[in-house]
Formats: structure tokens, sequence, C-alpha cells
């Protein structure tokens, strides 16, 4: 069957590079037909490279984007869906809260679209690395190759993008918090919150929502044929399922049942 012939999977990171990668997540073609998929929003920056025959995105404006050797996207705050023809494999790396900007020194210069990554420091180096990944076959050894590459790049990470990065997932409002902590203006915690993570608190708060209901609705479906959705509604802090329903619209252009149907197609960067 064709779909024995498609594998992916993850790759961990050290205990070194636990703050800068979530993870890799690579995707091989093998057979002789094209498998289309959709990503799902993760807020990360993520840098694709792509080996043998190019790979495509295709864009909210109906556009397809080749991805010949290596793009920077991110971050990514909406679904998109990616082909991968025959003979094509992709090598995703994820990269985690601060680190696209401890990296290029800016979080935001690839959220609209597509770009090469040669074109955020002054050399040439990524076509050379993706000359190196292209001699190498097994995925753990890229990745390793990748990781030694990027060691020299990386900038410390500002205290006070720490502290936000910390407080992300508790009950604090983490701008005002650190805010006081640090005796600044909210407005200024905003503004280093927009410029290292690439989007705001609030957009982020949003999203955890999304994510949260997205995860009650597949726990679910695992014991139940049927979703509660005053459950989910209530769990995650929706005001009515409308709202529910609006934020998989906005995200993934989905409605929540669609979404449980075609979970097999779809490729969640975080699950």
């Amino acid at each position: 069957m064709q779909k024995d012939k498609f594998s992916s999977g993850r790759i961990a990171v050290s205990d070194e590079f636990q703050e800068v990668f979530s993870h890799f997540y690579f995707a091989e073609n093998n057979s002789d037909i094209t498998f289309t998929k959709k990503l799902l929003p993760s807020y990360q920056t993520i840098m694709i490279f792509s080996f043998g025959e190019s790979a495509y995105i295709h864009s909210e404006g109906d556009e397809n984007i080749e991805v010949e050797k290596c793009i920077v996207l991110g971050p990514i705050k909406k679904a998109f869906d990616y082909s991968q023809p025959a003979g094509n494999t992709i090598l995703v790396a994820n990269f985690k809260d601060d680190a696209f900007y401890r990296f290029f020194g800016s979080a935001a210069l690839a959220e609209n679209l597509p770009i090469d990554p040669n074109d955020l420091l002054s050399e040439n180096c990524f076509t050379a690395l993706w000359h190196k990944l292209n001699e190498i076959e097994n995925k753990e050894e890229q990745v390793e190759c990748i990781l030694e590459f990027c060691r020299p790049y990386l900038r410390k990470r500002n205290p006070v993008t720490g502290q936000l990065i910390e407080l992300k997932n508790t009950a604090y409002n983490p701008i005002k918090k650190v805010a006081d902590e640090t005796k600044q203006s909210e407005r200024a915690i905003q503004l280093t919150h927009k410029k290292q993570l690439g989007y705001s608190a609030k957009e982020i708060n949003r999203y955890l929502r999304f994510l949260k209901a997205i995860e009650m609705m597949q726990d679910i479906a695992c014991r139940t044929s049927k979703n509660d959705w005053f459950e989910i509604v209530g769990e995650c802090g929706y005001y009515d399922q409308s709202q529910l329903i609006n934020d998989f619209k906005y995200y993934i252009n989905l409605t929540p049942a669609r979404y449980l149907k075609l979970q097999c197609s779809i490729c969640n960067p975080v699950g």
C-alpha cells in the first residue's frame, strides 16, 4: 500500500538544547504519489530542510511556495497545507520560545512569508549546511549536524524574556508580574515579549486555550464516540460553543467536528 511508503517521526534533542528546540520532525515520501497534509499552528518558528524533489507550501492565497533546499517560516499562527511529492524528504527544526531571536536577532522576520535563512545572516552558510546534510542518510546524525552548526550562533537569553517564558503556563498575568518585578512599564514588557518571542501575551493565551480544547477533544474521542462540547467550552474558558467554533475556523479553517474527521491528514507539531 502507498501509505506504508510514507514515514514520519519526531527526534528529541539533548539536554543542552532543551531551551532551543522542542524537537525535530521528519517526513519521508518513498511512494510514487504526492502526499498533502495540514500543519496545525504551533506559535513556533520552524526551519524546513527539503531533500530530493521540492516540497511545497500552500498559502491562504492559493500560492504554491517551493521549498527547494531550506526556508524559515513562523511563528506559525495559522494552519497551512504542505505537499511532499514522490521522493521528497523534509527535516524540520522547531525553535522553542525565544530561540529564533537568540539566533537571528529578530523573532518576527518570517511571520508573513517564508524566507531564505541565508538572508538573516551575513554569510551564505545555510546552503553549505544543506549540502552537508544531503550527504548524511541517518536522520539523528543530520540533527546532530544541525545542532553543532547552531552552537556558535546562540546568544544568551534575556533575563526578562526568561521570566516571561516561565510564567507562560501559569495563572499569573506575565506582563504585569514581570513589569512589577523589574520596575518597568507594562508597555516596555509587552514590546520585549513581541520582539523576542514573535507574538503578544494576548495572542499566546488565546492559542493555549485553543490547544487545550484540541487536547480535550482528542482525549474524549478516545473514550467515547460523542464529544461533550459543553464540558470543553467550560474547561477551556470559552464563553459558548460559537466562540470555540470561531477559534477553530481562525486557526485551522475547520469546524471542531470536521477536525476530528480529518485527524489522519493533519500534522500536530506540538502533539
